[in-house]
């Protein structure tokens, strides 16, 4: 089985010029957790999802460093709750999607593509052909499509 005969076809995306507004806009509207941020020429640039979203938002708290006597504290979030979240809805996109994104072929096993959502424990897989976003495939999607082989 190839990853283009489990993927899902339809991919809510976002380009690059987006705000986190918007993202969180279609999290919403769409019942999602994370979505590929595109190029206009369908390439994709990074990958957001709720996790990153939640690194922002949530209390950081002061740390201490001490380097062989040199001590160093990195302060915290003096603002509140609130005030980070509306501060993150003006932020593009890209200040805090991970950029790095690991994606799969179109023509991949699905074997390989359980593998590397296993492995590398994410949720969902970008799917490309030739460069350019096709679909999308998730871990409920490998499980529901390939274990209808064997039940």
């Amino acid at each position: 089985m190839k990853a283009s005969q489990i993927m899902k076809r339809s991919v809510i995306r976002l380009k690059e010029t987006a705000t986190i507004r918007e993202v969180v806009e279609q999290f919403i509207e769409h019942g999602i957790s994370g979505l590929p941020i595109v190029n206009d020429r369908n390439e994709v640039v990074a990958y957001i999802s709720d996790g990153d979203i939640m690194r922002y938002i949530g209390k950081h708290k002061n740390y201490v460093i001490d380097m062989y006597s040199f001590i160093n504290v990195i302060m915290g979030d003096d603002d509140s709750f609130e005030e980070r979240m509306k501060r993150i809805l003006k932020l593009n996109v890209l200040d805090i999607a991970k950029k790095n994104v690991i994606t799969v072929s179109f023509d991949d096993r699905v074997e390989d593509v359980a593998y590397i959502l296993g492995q590398k424990r994410i949720k969902k897989l970008p799917v490309l052909r030739e460069g350019v976003l096709v679909g999308i495939i998730s871990r409920g999607d490998v499980i529901r499509d390939a274990f209808k082989i064997v039940l």
